[in-house]
């Protein structure tokens, strides 16, 4: 894959600004995630038979109005409009570096985040209630209360033993957001972040989904340029899964012929195996080996659809199993590169008023955060820049 990036960054006729994309991947986000979480565990086949056809936009509950009872010990709101946890935590990760504004770290988890989970109810759209954020979470995200709060881990380890999933990775954008147009400190921050919830080829996928945003913040940026700076930090299974599941992606312009395409080149990386909600025996643990496989699939559809929010978005839903998840991702970085007009105002206005949530106030905050440590960052630089000249002898 060649990168189309241009060397130099100069301003277009039309060039994003900063509160565009970030706009752009915090709502395409939190909107992916809304048109995915109804179908989530389905098969492409299932998704058609029950839907007479492929999702073209917000659909309710699978099991409709039996969504309370159908699932009892999960009786999540899932549909409608409706976020997951995927946007509560991205939204939970913003409101820590609104506390913290600055980068942040493992111990930042501990201190921060953790206390977002358990400290204070908020409006939870799939319960319908307002609750603690924890009641809500997975219990791969429940373990970062468990190992933080109560067990007293040391934060950069406390993700070891954790379910390897794409649970860190999910709420990863903003890392990528604050560190805007640099992939390889958005790469370094995320892995300090997520090891406090994931190891593993989990925390590799948050690292790497973090660099896609924050290349896709770049000005000229392309779904090529994305992939290649992903495959240029990617490790292991990951990077190898990325680049197998986008050979295939290159192939195709339209999701509707790629969907089982993409599945079969990433089954060789992926732990769950064929059947979603009967994992394999080897699900989730940890390989240098295999990989997630929302990451790869959300980069493919992104390629399929050459950018484009809608067909991004809807190819990532349409794929089924993990699909709010990927949906996020995928939707994070078409609303990094186009901002938030390509993403349809009418889904834009159903979630944010179904999950009652203002979708713009958190990337007003991101925005202000990551023009203050850029400030910090440069002063920083200029720092080490005349120390180094110094020792060094130089002018």
């Amino acid at each position: 894959m060649t990168s189309t990036m241009p060397t130099r960054y100069e301003a277009g006729p039309r060039t994003l600004t900063l509160d565009e994309r970030i706009t752009g991947a915090l709502v395409g986000a939190a909107v992916g995630d809304a048109l995915g979480g109804p179908v989530e565990g389905r098969s492409p086949e299932q998704i058609v038979a029950r839907h007479g056809g492929r999702i073209d936009g917000i659909v309710g509950p699978w099991d409709g109005e039996n969504w309370r009872t159908a699932r009892p010990i999960a009786p999540y709101h899932k549909g409608d409009g409706h976020v997951t946890d995927d946007t509560l935590m991205t939204h939970a990760l913003v409101r820590v570096y609104g506390a913290v504004r600055d980068h942040l770290d493992a111990y930042a988890v501990a201190g921060h985040l953790v206390p977002e989970l358990i400290s204070g109810p908020r409006w939870i759209p799939e319960l319908e209630a307002e609750a603690l954020p924890l009641q809500r979470i997975f219990l791969a995200e429940k373990w970062i209360v468990a190992r933080l709060h109560y067990g007293h881990v040391d934060p950069r380890e406390a993700g070891n033993g954790n379910i390897v999933n794409c649970g860190a990775a999910m709420y990863m954008a903003p890392v990528g957001l604050v560190n805007a147009a640099h992939p390889e400190a958005a790469y370094a921050e995320a892995l300090d972040v997520a090891g406090a919830h994931q190891s593993s080829y989990g925390r590799e996928a948050a690292g790497v989904f973090a660099a896609a945003v924050a290349a896709a913040c770049a000005p000229g940026a392309t779904p090529d340029h994305v992939v290649d700076t992903c495959l240029s930090l990617a490790k292991d299974g990951t990077r190898s899964a990325i680049e197998a599941v986008c050979e295939v992606a290159a192939r195709h312009s339209d999701f509707e012929s790629a969907l089982i395409p993409l599945r079969t080149a990433v089954a060789p990386f992926d732990t769950v195996g064929p059947d979603y909600r009967a994992p394999s025996l080897g699900a989730r643990r940890p390989s240098r080996l295999h990989a997630v496989e929302e990451l790869p699939i959300a980069l493919g559809m992104l390629l399929v659809a050459d950018g484009d929010y809608r067909h991004t978005v809807l190819g990532s839903v349409n794929y089924g199993r993990d699909c709010d998840s990927i949906a996020t991702m995928s939707g994070a970085v078409a609303g990094a590169l186009h901002g938030e007009r390509t993403i349809p105002a009418t889904w834009v206005k159903t979630v944010a008023e179904a999950s009652r949530l203002d979708l713009h106030a958190p990337a007003r905050t991101l925005a202000g955060v990551a023009r203050e440590m850029f400030v910090r960052d440069t002063a920083r630089r200029r720092a080490h820049e005349s120390a180094f000249a110094a020792l060094a002898g130089t002018p």
